[in-house]
């Protein structure tokens, strides 16, 4: 799986760091290491008002905030790594 998480300057601006960090923490907390791949990009022109933006493959995610991290982890990595 790779998962790419936007560093341009709007999503820099909404806490792209942030959601790096976040992310870095729970493929390790769940040894997902091996299983995926994780990346920076830049601008997919999907910027929304509220949080980043991440691709999860072919995917396109919008508004991902540190407060709703840890649902999207589990509905949209976590599942999809158990149902793949």
């Amino acid at each position: 799986m790779l998962i790419q998480i936007c560093v341009g300057s709007a999503c820099h601006i909404k806490g792209s760091s942030d959601i790096v960090k976040l992310m870095q923490n729970a493929i390790e907390k769940y040894s997902l290491q091996d299983d995926i791949t994780l990346a920076g990009s830049f601008c997919s022109g999907k910027c929304n008002r509220e949080g980043v933006t991440v691709t999860i493959d072919d995917k396109v995610y919008t508004g991902v905030t540190c407060d709703s991290f840890n649902d999207f982890f589990e509905t949209n990595v976590l599942k999809a790594l158990k149902e793949g």
